[in-house]
């Protein structure tokens, strides 16, 4: 029996659209002056949102595997699912990237070859323009590895209990803090390209991995949280909070609006409030209402959720080319003259790409490959597997209860 999000159809879609706003606020500089540019600038909080949701539905087949006694969901078809969904587009994006936008003498090959192997936030040298944005995917690449451990470390070999769900949810609230810290520390230390790997994210992840083990444990009556559920039922307080937390990280508390570093403090507190904006944002869609099924979750968002990631990979190509016809050149505003075709050639491109290429091989590399699947790790074989850039539906083996 599936259980369906439908709701995080459309969540991923925002977390795109936020991405691709606030890089044409930046491009245009509508996010550095103007009445909107605080918000503007913030919108790469779209990427807080990807990995919360990555977090959770990665993390949520094994708490389910946990819970119902059955082998976790395997290693390798993991994996292989994983390389099968982001590296096509990926690729792609490279080679447009290389093809279609100019670059200086300094990004030769092998800095598209870093992009295209998501190595080139551990090593020194020049972005390559069109591809700034894949900083975030080598990050959650990181955390795809390392997934499996975690996973292992918060099941272990006890059966669960009230008590072990009550630590482990516990245990997760140490990666929450130790985004915020490690951003304050990179930032006096003066380390910025550490500022890009995934202990400075790593609590967005848990925000995830929590509401999983939280999703699960509710699901098979070993945890009440009667308040959580009422929060539920009025998704729009929830949603207007994390607007207000939004609105809150717009002030000079979460740092400058441009590239100018950041205090330690204020570095912390960026990290923190995005934490809790993803929170915020995600968790009324893991229980959505009729409504925000419907608004979310509908034929609209479902097909919006399938091209967020080609949306993600391919805007900032887009955008470049866009700046080219047009002669606007980098902050010279012009934002919704930016922002309209901008979006709507990102949303075919990646509509092309998915339907085109990316589904059709992921139909082809996820085909039986003469190993077995188990009960709890047949959600992760299946033509549409979990993440952030997939669908939303994981199998449990019993009937349940940017930037």
């Amino acid at each position: 029996m599936k259980v369906r999000f439908p709701a995080l159809d459309g969540l991923r879609a925002i977390g795109a659209l936020a991405v691709l706003t606030t890089h044409v606020g930046f491009h245009t500089g509508a996010s550095l002056n103007g009445p909107f540019a605080g918000l503007l600038a913030r919108l790469d909080v779209g990427v807080a949102i990807f990995f919360a949701i990555s977090g959770f539905l990665l993390c949520r087949p094994h708490f389910a595997a946990w819970f119902e006694g059955t082998p976790r969901p395997r290693t390798t078809p993991y994996l292989r699912n994983r390389a099968l969904r982001i590296l096509p587009a990926l690729w792609i994006a490279v080679l447009l990237a290389a093809l279609l936008l100019p670059h200086n003498a300094d990004v030769t090959w092998v800095i598209y070859l870093r992009h295209a192997t998501l190595t080139q936030i551990y090593l020194d040298g020049p972005p390559a323009d069109g591809l700034t944005q894949l900083w975030s995917l080598s990050t959650e690449v990181a955390f795809y590895l390392l997934l499996p451990l975690l996973a292992r470390l918060l099941t272990g070999r006890s059966r669960p209990s009230r008590r072990g769900v009550a630590a482990r949810l516990s245990a997760l609230v140490v990666p929450v803090l130790v985004g915020p810290v490690w951003m304050a520390w990179i930032t006096a230390t003066e380390h910025p390209r550490a500022g890009l790997w995934l202990p400075g994210y790593v609590g967005w992840f848990a925000v995830g991995m929590g509401f999983a083990l939280w999703q699960v444990a509710h699901q098979y009556g070993v945890l009440a949280t009667p308040m959580l559920m009422t929060l539920a039922k009025v998704p729009g307080t929830v949603w207007t909070a994390a607007v207000a937390l939004l609105m809150i990280a717009t002030t000079p508390l979460a740092g400058p609006y441009n590239l100018t570093a950041p205090s330690a403090g204020q570095a912390f507190m960026k990290t923190l409030l995005y934490t809790a904006v993803a929170a915020c944002a995600l968790f009324p869609a893991l229980t959505p209402t009729p409504r925000s099924a419907r608004v979310l979750g509908g034929r609209a968002g479902h097909v919006a959720g399938d091209i967020s990631y080609g949306v993600f990979v391919y805007h900032l190509i887009v955008l470049g080319l866009v700046e080219r016809v047009t002669g606007y050149t980098l902050f010279s505003g012009h934002f919704v003259l930016l922002f309209l075709p901008t979006l709507v050639i990102s949303a075919l491109v990646a509509a092309s790409s998915y339907y085109g290429i990316e589904r059709p091989i992921m139909r082809l590399g996820r085909r039986d490959r003469s190993y077995d699947v188990s009960p709890a790790s047949s959600a992760d074989a299946q033509p549409n597997s979990t993440d952030a850039w997939t669908t939303t539906e994981v199998t449990p083996a019993c009937p349940p209860g940017q930037g």
